[in-house]
C-alpha cells in the first residue's frame, strides 16, 4: 500500500466545460495513479460533506447561506468566475471535508493528500478567483476545535497570492501564513501575509528554490507548527495560462520534496491539497499535481513517521 492516502471525491470534478478552470484534473490525477499502480483503491478515502457549522468557523452566516440558497447576487457570481449551480456548492462543501480528512490523515500517516481543495482566493464573506469556501482554513478551524492542532503553518506556493488565506488568518497567532507567488499577477490588491515571496515575472528553477529555502526553512524552525497545509499549486509551470513565472516539471518535483521532506524530518505532518493549474496541455497540469504526491511518497521513504510525543 502506498504511504501517504488520497482523498478523493467523484464530485470534485465539477464539469465547467470550456472553462480555464479543467476540473477533470482531479479525476485524471486520481485515474493516473491507479492506472501506474502507485495507488490501490484501499489508498483512496471518501471525504464527508462538511458542515455548515463547520464552514461557519471560518465563513460568515450569510455567505454559507447565499451559496446554499442560490441568492448570491449576479456581481458575486462575477467576482467568483465559475457558473454557479448546486453541483458547484456540493463540490465545495466535500473540498472542504477532504481537507478536513487529509488533516485527520496526515497526523496518523505523516502526510495525506487530498486530491482538490487549496481554495486561497475564498474570504470570509464573499468568493472570489474560481474559489468559494476556504477549504484549507475550515480543516485548520475544525482541528484546532478539536484540539488535535494547536498552531498550524500555512505554505503556498500557487502562482497566485493567498489573498483570501491572509485575510482569514490576520492577526492570528495560532496560524502563520507564508505565500511564494509572481508579484504583477492576480490578486491586483494582495493583504499581507505573515510572510509573502514576491516573485517578479519569468523566476525560473534556481531562484524560486533558493528564495522557498531562504523563507521557508527559518519560519518552520520558528513556528514549530503542530501541522504544515500545503497549498501546492501547479501554476508556477513555465506553460501556464495564467501564470507568468518559468518553473519546469522538475523544478517543481524539487519544491514539493523539499516543502514535503523538511517538514517530516522536523516531525511535522503535512496535509497536501492542489489549488490552481491551468497548463495548455491539461495532461501537464495532471503529471505536474501527481508528482506532488509522488514527492510525499518518496519524503516519507526517506523519512518515516513517527508522532512527535511532544506534540
Amino acid at each position: 500500500m502506498a504511504r501517504v492516502p488520497l482523498v478523493f471525491h467523484e464530485q470534485y470534478d465539477l464539469n465547467f466545460g470550456q472553462h480555464v478552470f479543467p476540473t477533470q484534473k482531479y479525476r485524471m490525477i486520481r485515474e493516473l495513479l491507479l492506472q501506474s499502480g502507485e495507488v490501490a483503491e484501499a489508498d483512496i478515502h471518501t471525504p464527508e460533506t462538511a458542515t455548515e457549522e463547520d464552514l461557519c468557523l471560518v465563513h460568515d452566516e450569510d455567505w454559507v447561506r447565499k451559496l446554499r440558497k442560490g441568492t448570491i447576487s449576479y456581481q458575486e457570481i462575477l467576482k467568483l468566475e465559475v457558473p454557479y449551480s448546486r453541483r458547484m456548492v456540493d463540490a465545495f462543501w466535500l473540498a472542504a471535508g477532504g481537507s478536513t480528512l487529509a488533516g485527520r490523515l496526515a497526523l496518523v500517516h505523516g502526510a495525506a493528500y487530498n486530491v482538490g481543495g487549496g481554495f486561497h482566493h475564498a474570504f470570509p464573506g464573499h468568493g472570489e478567483g474560481f474559489c468559494a469556501i476556504h477549504d484549507v482554513a475550515v480543516a485548520i478551524r475544525v482541528l484546532q476545535r478539536e484540539r488535535l492542532i494547536r498552531k498550524a503553518i500555512v505554505v503556498d506556493v500557487d502562482v497566485h497570492q493567498g489573498n483570501g488565506t491572509a485575510a482569514i488568518f490576520a492577526g492570528d497567532d495560532s496560524v502563520f501564513t507564508l505565500s511564494i507567488h509572481q508579484l504583477h499577477n492576480y490578486p491586483a490588491v494582495k493583504p499581507p501575509s505573515d510572510l509573502d515571496i514576491n516573485l517578479e515575472d519569468g523566476v525560473g528553477d534556481i531562484e524560486y528554490l533558493e528564495k522557498l529555502r531562504h523563507g521557508m526553512v527559518p519560519v518552520l524552525e520558528l513556528v514549530r507548527p503542530d501541522m504544515l497545509f500545503y497549498v501546492a499549486g501547479a501554476d508556477p509551470y513555465l506553460d501556464d495560462q495564467l501564470g507568468g513565472l518559468n518553473l519546469t516539471k522538475d523544478g517543481l518535483h524539487a519544491r514539493d520534496r523539499f516543502v514535503i521532506g523538511r517538514a517530516l524530518e522536523m516531525k511535522i505532518p503535512v496535509m497536501i491539497t492542489l489549488a490552481g493549474g491551468y497548463a495548455t496541455k491539461v495532461e501537464d497540469t495532471v503529471e505536474i499535481h501527481a508528482n506532488t504526491w509522488r514527492a510525499a511518497e518518496a519524503a516519507l521513504q526517506s523519512t518515516p513517521w513517527s508522532r512527535n510525543p511532544a506534540k
